[in-house]
């Protein structure tokens, strides 16, 4: 399939959508000028095009109580167990992020619990995996940065 081609109306669109997804298309209709069956079809034609995915809530994870953040490289005894491995990994829901990775990690994982008692019972059911050999965590002292609209919006800005 080839580039899919997006048009000023379609980045206004995708700008705006970028900041709030519950954005109703009414509302963007009324800045842009334009009909909200105009903002329909045009974000229909881009989810069919797989340009919008679905669309994402943002958590407090701290008012929920899960302020500790540990990142966990794991090394494999075999590369062929990767894909058995991140399926396992999948099935504990406090590890949020997983990459197949390479240089020192098979696998890099970004994990968030309660507390440090909770960060070691779910490093202790990643070592337990059959086919990993041995982890290494390093723990976030601070989410710094986490902001994927400056990304996304950096995007559309050059297409």
């Amino acid at each position: 399939m080839g580039k899919f081609r997006l048009d000023e109306v379609d980045h206004q669109i995708l700008d705006m959508l970028i900041d709030n997804t519950r954005t109703p298309f009414t509302d963007i209709a009324k800045k842009l000028l334009i009909s909200a069956g105009t903002v329909h079809v045009r974000v229909k034609k881009m989810e069919d095009a797989g340009i919008i995915k679905g669309s994402s809530l943002t958590l407090d994870y701290v008012k929920l109580g899960y302020s500790f953040i540990a990142y966990v490289g794991i090394f494999l005894e075999k590369t062929h167990q990767t894909k058995f491995v991140l399926e396992r990994l999948s099935e504990i829901p406090f590890i949020t992020v997983a990459h197949i990775t390479t240089g020192k990690f098979n696998i890099f994982c970004k994990i968030r619990a309660k507390d440090t008692k909770h960060a070691k019972e779910v490093i202790f059911k990643v070592d337990d995996i059959e086919g990993v050999s041995r982890t290494e965590t390093m723990i976030s002292l601070e989410e710094s940065i986490n902001d994927k609209k400056r990304l996304m919006h950096s995007i559309f800005n050059e297409l």
